[in-house]
């Protein structure tokens, strides 16, 4: 079965209540929205956000970067559910966090990123 994405194009629907599976060059190109505060690579540091790379499996303010008290107590690790929460809507997830961001309710998109992370 087809169904239409914004773009118009055709691309396989999902079932009922299933997960997007992710693309990682799709989640690299999604991360571009990530990228003016966060950086991934060989050279990362953290800057106006933290440095992403092994975030998977990653604990909570676990890096070189001045992180909000709420997330150093938060007790988080980096699966990909709670990424995927904290992505979707980073203050529902950790309130008082100094993330500003709007958060990704695109599923596919999500996934993608997701799909990303997971290979740096």
């Amino acid at each position: 079965m087809l169904a239409l994405t914004l773009g118009g194009l055709a691309a396989p629907s999902q079932a009922a209540g299933a997960k997007p599976s992710g693309d990682a060059v799709a989640g690299k190109a999604a991360f571009n929205k990530c990228a003016s505060c966060h950086q991934v690579g060989p050279s990362a540091r953290g800057g106006f956000g933290p440095q992403l790379n092994g975030i998977v499996g990653r604990r909570a303010a676990a890096t070189d970067y001045a992180y909000s008290a709420a997330m150093k107590k938060s007790n988080i690790v980096w699966n990909e559910a709670a990424l995927a929460a904290f992505l979707k809507a980073p203050g529902d997830v950790v309130p008082d966090t100094k993330m500003r961001f709007w958060g990704i309710g695109n599923e596919q998109q999500l996934a993608d990123l997701l799909a990303y992370l997971r290979t740096l």
